[in-house]
């Protein structure tokens, strides 16, 4: 039996969207930017897409933009609300547990002489909002948070946030990483009045290569790429047509389907969790397993292993998992887990971490054999350590 339980890292596209880039690819390959024929092909159905993502978002459809990735939505947000606003003031906040593609940028700006103060988080993950309601002066610009945490699914208070800002300093923008949110817990962008929000086809059982980021009406970002200025400029570069309508297509079967696959993804790991804890010994769910989580992700220590040894093992049994990040994973020299120290694990526990992260077509009875397959594992590698 094969199971992939690495969801966060990236999802299985849908038959339906391999079927509309097939499409894309053989039929409507045209250049979105020529005015003929085939380019007003290729141009429909990118706005029949940014249409779908508008209104799963409850967005306008102007608001809506095509990067290549969430890492490239998150810079072209970060850095265009930094240097739009980079005269008001030199102070930047964001948190201690934020993706790479985040964090690297605030860490960037630090070495231009901005002022960054990385919020504290507490045993779960959630940021410090003392903390954050005490930094805010005049002379922020800038907050990046983001809502659902890579690697322990936590959402963060983004509605206290912005109520901070309101009473602290309206004048801040709020950008916010929505890459493994979006399509896992509902996102109205009115609701939660952010500024920016990044969000990412692969994600969502879409294709890879194709980012979104909604910005709001009248933000007017200056771009951080430059050319032909598709996506009214924000984002030059001949458009990827076939990833976009894929990334469309996951969209509308998303807005079909969304609550029952949600709740069908807690349903699992509620059973995974309860089926791990009373057959396991020595475990630690550094996850919440309720609606204070995302439904997809689950962070479990095994304590006496280590993480990346039992990874393998579990490959070896066809079950595909991860430490962490997979957009940290390259780092050779990343040592331990940011997210995982930050939330105040011991090196006994953050050695032992896994992140388990489910979809919708995943079934108990893989959970059963993904079970199974744990015990033994954890088992073996334990008595090999123990002697």
């Amino acid at each position: 039996m094969e199971v992939y339980l690495d969801n966060s890292a990236t999802t299985k596209p849908r038959d339906e969207v391999v079927e509309e880039m097939n499409y894309m690819l053989k039929e409507a390959y045209g250049n979105p930017s020529s005015l003929h024929r085939k380019g007003l092909q290729a141009e429909k159905k990118i706005k029949k897409s940014r249409e779908s993502i508008a209104k799963f978002l409850n967005a306008r459809e102007d608001e809506i933009f095509f990067t290549s990735s969430g890492t490239e939505s998150n810079n072209i947000a970060i850095q265009g609300l930094i240097n739009r606003y980079g005269k008001r003031g030199n102070h930047l906040i964001t948190s201690k547990i934020e993706h790479p593609s985040v964090i690297n940028i605030f860490k960037h700006y630090e070495t231009k002489g901005f002022d960054v103060t990385y919020l504290d988080i507490d045993e779960k993950g959630v940021v410090d909002l003392k903390q954050l309601e005490e930094s805010i002066t005049d002379k922020t610009i800038v907050i990046a948070i983001m809502l659902v945490n890579n690697e322990i699914g936590v959402i963060q208070p983004i509605k206290d946030i912005n109520n901070i800002l309101a009473k602290k300093n309206k004048n801040v923008k709020l950008h916010v990483d929505g890459i493994q949110a979006m399509g896992k817990i509902s996102v109205n962008v009115n609701d939660y009045d952010f500024d920016t929000f990044s969000f990412s086809g692969h994600k969502i059982h879409g294709p890879k290569g194709i980012g979104g980021l909604y910005v709001k009406k009248g933000l007017n970002l200056p771009p951080i790429i430059f050319g032909g200025n598709q996506e009214t400029g924000l984002r030059s570069g001949t458009e990827n047509t076939p990833g976009i309508v894929g990334f469309g297509k996951a969209v509308e079967i998303l807005e079909e389907n969304f609550q029952k696959e949600k709740n069908d993804v807690l349903d699992l790991k509620k059973y995974f969790a309860n089926k791990i804890m009373k057959g396991i010994d020595d475990v630690k769910i550094n996850s919440y397993v309720d609606d204070r989580c995302a439904p997809h992700i689950l962070n479990v220590s095994f304590l006496d292993t280590r993480g990346e040894v039992l990874l393998h093992y579990l490959e070896q049994n066809g079950i595909y998992v991860s430490t962490g990040s997979a957009c940290s994973s390259n780092n050779k020299s990343k040592g331990k887990s940011r997210v995982l120290d930050a939330i105040g694990l011991s090196d006994k526990e953050i050695e032992g971490a896994i992140r388990f992260s489910f979809t919708y077509n995943n079934t108990k009875d893989e959970i059963d054999y993904v079970v199974k397959k744990l015990k033994a594992s954890v088992d073996e590698i334990r008595k090999i350590t123990m002697r």
